[in-house]
């Protein structure tokens, strides 16, 4: 991904409230605001354009993070007509500043980003099905430039949506990935902008240790969680990892691995048996 200037306008001074996103050198423009600002926010000339939006909240039953990714020639009137969901809390739109942006390239955009959303896995979609419209190889070329700023400008609105679990692919510094090992299970990860990420295919033990549910039932709780979301399925004796599943620390990661309290500065460990704390400095 290319460098950016990003720039980030608080018209009320709080980030929480309504702001706008510009991208140097990028012809387009985004719009946040929780629905509590939704009024003024459609008073405004840019929602009158087309573009695709995004709609943010969580499941009422189990607090999981929902999303609804949409496209309109007239966003305005699209996103009243949603006022009538109930989960969603902030709502973000992306437009052209040039209002060049066709019925065409629109649904590309929502195709794209819907595909893109369920590959990285941070959110459940409202919304599954989109048309898939043909474009001339420049204007593809063009909206693939488009998408890649949405997804600059996203987390810098405060949505992780199209953020890699498994962290960026590039790194200004090599980064090892260490091995996780407890009882025959056998796990990979590393540090990620997030925290930790153990890598799919990786496994933890089936059971927790006796202690755990008393002295580390956070871990108790996690593995169950991952149980229940299928990002953990019980394979060969062994829980497996079915995707890449991120934790807020190396220290999280291993104890769901060991089904206990772990250090993970010295829990994990690269091929030569150099803890994470040696590797790191």
């Amino acid at each position: 991904m290319t460098s950016a200037t990003i720039k980030l306008f608080l018209p009320h001074g709080d980030a929480k409230r309504f702001r706008v996103g510009e991208v140097s050198n990028w012809n387009g423009k985004a719009l946040a605001a929780p629905r509590t600002e939704l009024d003024n926010l459609l008073l405004r000339e840019e929602t009158q354009s087309a573009g695709v939006y995004f709609l943010f909240g969580a499941d009422p039953e189990n607090g999981d993070a929902l999303a609804y990714i949409g496209e309109a020639e007239i966003i305005r009137d699209r996103i009243n007509q949603h006022k009538a969901k109930d989960f969603w809390n902030t709502v973000v739109l992306f437009v052209s500043k040039d209002e060049n942006l066709t019925k065409a390239h629109i649904r590309y955009l929502e195709n794209r980003l819907l595909q893109a959303t369920k590959e990285i896995g941070r959110y459940r979609l409202e919304n599954t099905n989109a048309s898939n419209p043909k474009l001339p190889e420049s204007d593809r070329e063009d909206m693939e430039v488009f998408l890649s700023r949405i997804q600059q400008v996203l987390p810098v609105l405060g949505f992780d949506l199209l953020t890699p679990i498994s962290g960026s692919t590039k790194s200004s510094k090599p980064q090892k990935e260490p091995f996780c090992k407890s009882k025959g299970a056998v796990a990979r990860g590393r540090r990620t902008e997030e925290g930790f990420v153990v890598f799919k295919d990786s496994t933890a033990v089936s059971a927790e240790r006796p202690s755990a549910e008393t002295q580390h039932p956070y871990v108790v709780a996690l593995r169950k969680r991952l149980i229940q979301e299928g990002a953990l399925s019980l394979k060969d004796g062994f829980l497996e990892f079915t995707k890449d599943a991120e934790f807020d620390s190396p220290s999280a990661a291993a104890a769901v691995i060991h089904g206990g309290g772990a250090n993970g500065l010295t829990a994990w460990k690269d091929t030569s048996g150099k803890t994470l704390k040696a590797i790191e400095g």
